[in-house]
């Protein structure tokens, strides 16, 4: 006998995994300049430089100083690193302790769900549109995912919908701004809304409904815009941070969790997120990746290629007639399709070699997500088949 359910974990992948095996298939028959491939968000800018640089340097030292283990929650001066890199860059105090350093986002967010997994009744709560794997993260830690429908003009907070959401089983609320798949950034205004919603709930209820800040795209943003840093407003947080997007580096598989000192019963929590992490497996994460980062975290991102897909899409899909919201922040844009059918759009898409991710599995089955994070080219020569298939729209 087998695990059933790991079995269906495994023997079908997500629908964006499943999409970017297709494209890659394509590419072959085809030839990569005739496929628009946005499935995956796979980052295209290169990593920096001083990245590089890092990583030759420390493979000069010795092999026990560079590739053996390191303590469970990550290396000294890695978690040193973040907490000054958090406390300058906000208005919070962070401690090397208050860092559990993971295998990236995945882990962090697994982690931090079987931390607060108390008992087989233990609710969280997703906001549409959502990142797919919080269902199987959530439901792998004992608990079930609890889905608000999304604001599908503004994808802010739907506050009426999560207020009737929100009862005494609810843990957390999965907070992920800059979103995946829309690309918002949710404002200071619906963050502070969340913080008072949460607290007087937590009061009613008599014990802390904690958020979740899911964070991988923090750094990537436009114009200036700010994205809130949730500790600021609400101290019963629990940061997911990765380093996959800012920096190029999705299969470093690098990240953490942050518990600050605030939060309620914070050093229990710590420990409950260090024995998840202990039970996933996750203990130690690549200690080569932790000692560049730890001489990498202030190292901004670069943005511009991704600005400038941003913008010749954005342009050019409204003015076809598409709708989306506009995106501030991470490198996707989350549309609406002309027939309300997601997965027929995408059918219709995939025949003409483009290809787009249905909106269903994030909770919004009229829409698809663009991943941009590709070629300029790849927009470019999307353009035509986006106008094709608004104008056979219906036929």
């Amino acid at each position: 006998m087998i695990n059933e359910k790991a079995y269906g974990l495994g023997s079908k992948r997500s629908a964006i995994r499943e999409l970017f095996e297709y494209g890659r298939k394509r590419v072959s028959v085809v030839g990569k300049e005739n496929v628009c491939d946005f499935s995956l968000g796979n980052p295209s800018v290169p990593a920096p430089q001083a990245l590089k640089e890092t990583y030759l340097k420390l493979l000069e030292l010795p092999p026990l100083e560079t590739h053996g283990y390191t303590s469970a929650a990550g290396c000294d001066e890695l978690r040193a690193a973040l907490a000054r890199n958090i406390t300058d860059t906000f208005n919070t105090e962070a401690r090397p302790q208050d860092f559990y350093v993971t295998c990236g986002a995945a882990a962090a967010l697994t982690s931090a769900l079987g931390a607060l997994t108390a008992d087989e009744n233990t609710e969280f709560i997703a906001l549409a549109p959502f990142f797919p794997e919080y269902r199987c993260f959530a439901e792998t830690s004992g608990a079930k995912l609890r889905v608000v429908d999304a604001d599908e003009k503004q994808f802010q907070i739907d506050f009426e919908k999560l207020e009737n959401a929100i009862n005494i089983n609810t843990q957390a609320v999965i907070v992920n701004s800059p979103n995946n798949p829309s690309g918002v950034v949710y404002t200071e205004s619906t963050v502070k809304r969340l913080a008072k919603l949460l607290a007087s709930r937590s009061k009613e209820y008599g014990k802390p409904i904690y958020i979740i800040s899911d964070e991988p795209y923090r750094e990537l943003v436009y114009g200036g815009v700010k994205v809130p840093f949730i500790p600021e407003y609400y101290a019963n947080t629990v940061v997911c941070y990765s380093y996959s997007k800012k920096l190029s580096i999705p299969g470093e598989r690098i990240g953490y969790v942050y518990v600050p000192q605030d939060a309620e019963d914070s050093r229990r929590l710590f420990d409950a997120v260090a024995g998840a992490a202990r039970a996933y497996g996750y203990v130690c994460a690549p200690s080569l990746v932790q000692r560049v980062i730890a001489a990498c975290v202030d190292v901004p991102p670069d943005l511009t290629v991704y600005e400038t897909n941003r913008d010749i899409l954005y342009k050019g899909l409204t003015e076809l007639g598409y709708f989306c919201a506009k995106p501030d922040g991470a490198f996707y844009l989350f549309v609406k399709t002309p027939e309300n059918d997601g997965e027929a759009f995408c059918e219709r898409a995939k025949q003409k070699d483009l290809l787009v991710v249905p909106g269903a599995g994030f909770g919004c089955p009229g829409f698809v997500r663009i991943s941009y994070c590709v070629d300029t080219d790849v927009c470019i020569r999307s353009l035509p088949i986006f106008k094709e298939l608004m104008k056979n729209s219906g036929k």
